[in-house]
This record gives structure tokens, C-alpha cells and sequence, in this order.
């Protein structure tokens, strides 16, 4: 695993020869707080290329500033490179991410009405709505998969006596939910359904504009977190280097024991236009 970043302190002649540094694990190129042209942008790349076919490494953490440089990030990204963006880490979060909007907003359980996307069965989904379906009175399954969550749904109400609500009506299963949680629906989706126009959305795959004008409540596509490992510099986010170190192909259960045992807590939800 390599980390990008720039410099610290920038020479005439690095900026002249676009000379891209390596110390330890750190790719440091010759930028600070400037924006670039795609032409030093490609040659960039390029170099960072190189340096990485040396070490044989695929797994990326990319900081702040470098990945605001958007020709560079983009020739990036057209190679084969993991580059950690935080959104594995930001799913297993879910729980935390819940708690900490009903909190904040100041929410009373039995006003909690919340609305669950979902197209792709995962393991942590499954394992999420289950949770949600147990612990809260009302939670809404939106799919377009229903007969999927069959076998879950009769385990359900076998072992709690609790009936699923799953279905897909776009008209009617999301009005009045307040927070609603999305695993993996996209923007052309999930604006085909009617929003009750105060929730809070929490995108958790990707980026998600909600056409609706008259909606006012938060749509949240980013997040950062704190831990107790602090002595990652602050040129990075701390939600990639704790995703970069772990080890993903474990149980759920084990993940969330890992997270609570380092102490991860939510630092922030980045809504569009405010952060909660």
C-alpha cells in the first residue's frame, strides 16, 4: 500500500522537472496547494506509474489536496489501481452512521420510520436489516428483489413474531419515512420514488442528487470518522487510512467488534450544501 501526497516544501527545479519523490511508502509529488493543468497532470500520472510498477502495489490512499487535482485523479483511475475512497468502510459504518443521525437530529424512537434500499443482497445487508427489523418498529425494505428476502422474512417472523415490510410501490413506501438508508440505488432510481421531502438520506455507494426542488431534508454522500490511532497525518482522511488497514474478508461481527474495539466513531455527515 502506497500513499500520494504532496509537498511539503517545493523546489524550483522539482517544479521545473515535475520530479516525483518516493520516501518510504509515500509517493510525493511536486504540487501544494495549487491546481494543475492536464498536461503536468498526465506526465504526473505517469511518473507515479512508474514508481508504482517498482513496488508491485495496487492498494492507493490519495490526500486531501491530490485528490482535489481531478485531471490527475482521472489518468489515475483509468489503471487498475485500488484507490481507497472510504465507501467499503462507510457500509460497515451503518449502525454508527444511524445512531449518530438520531442523535443529532434528536430523533424519539418511536418516530423513527426508516426506509432501507436495496437491490444487491450482501452479506451486511442482510445482516443490517435483520438488525433494523428487530430493533425498530418501523422499517420499510424498498427492492426491486422481494422474493429474495423470503427465507429471511419467515426467519423473522418465526423467531420474533415480526412481520417484514418489504415492497416497492414508488409511490407510497418511502413518503413517510425520516431516515432512509441506501445501500446501492442510484440518482435515475431513486428519484422515481416519492421522498417525504424532510429525510435524511444516507447514500452509502455513491454520490446521489435528489431532484425533487422542494426537498429540504439532508442528503448525505460523504462522511469522516475519528479513532484512536491519531498519529496518521492530517493530510489525509482519516476514514481512508483506517479502510486502507483492514482486513475485509472477515465476518461482520468481527469487523464491527474490530471497529468498536479501536474506538472508530463518526467525526461528521457531509450533506449537500451543510454538515451535520
Amino acid at each position: 500500500m502506497y500513499y500520494i501526497q504532496e509537498s511539503d516544501k517545493l523546489s524550483k527545479i522539482a517544479r521545473f522537472f515535475n520530479i516525483v519523490k518516493l520516501e518510504n511508502n509515500h509517493i510525493i509529488l511536486p504540487i501544494t496547494q495549487t491546481s494543475i493543468d492536464e498536461k503536468k497532470a498526465y506526465t504526473l500520472a505517469i511518473k507515479t506509474k512508474n514508481v508504482l510498477r517498482k513496488t508491485n502495489s495496487k492498494k492507493l490512499v490519495i490526500s486531501k489536496i491530490i485528490k482535489k487535482q481531478k485531471h490527475y485523479m482521472n489518468y489515475l483511475s483509468s489503471e487498475s489501481y485500488e484507490i481507497v475512497d472510504g465507501r467499503w468502510l462507510f457500509q460497515i459504518l451503518i449502525f454508527d452512521v444511524l445512531e449518530y443521525l438520531i442523535k443529532t437530529l434528536d430523533i424519539p424512537k418511536e418516530d423513527i420510520r426508516i426506509g432501507v434500499l436495496v437491490n444487491d443482497i450482501s452479506d451486511l445487508a442482510i445482516y443490517a436489516i435483520k438488525q433494523f427489523v428487530i430493533q425498530y418498529k418501523h422499517v420499510k425494505i424498498v427492492t426491486n428483489h422481494i422474493n429474495s428476502f423470503k427465507n429471511m422474512e419467515d426467519q423473522i417472523s418465526e423467531e420474533y413474531g415480526i412481520f417484514m415490510d418489504i415492497g416497492n410501490n414508488k409511490r407510497k413506501i418511502l413518503s413517510k419515512t425520516n431516515i432512509i438508508l441506501n445501500f446501492d440505488f442510484p440518482t435515475e432510481l431513486i428519484n422515481r420514488y416519492t421522498i417525504n421531502t424532510e429525510a435524511s438520506i444516507v447514500n452509502f455507494r455513491g454520490n446521489v442528487k435528489i431532484k425533487n426542488k422542494r426537498f429540504n431534508g439532508f442528503n448525505i454522500n460523504d462522511y469522516e470518522i475519528a479513532w484512536k490511532d491519531e498519529n496518521y497525518s492530517d493530510k489525509f482522511y482519516a476514514k481512508d487510512v483506517y479502510e486502507a488497514i483492514q482486513y475485509k474478508n472477515q465476518p461482520i461481527e468481527e469487523l464491527l467488534k474490530k471497529i468498536k474495539r479501536d474506538n472508530v466513531k463518526i467525526k461528521e455527515l457531509i450533506a449537500t450544501n451543510t454538515v451535520i
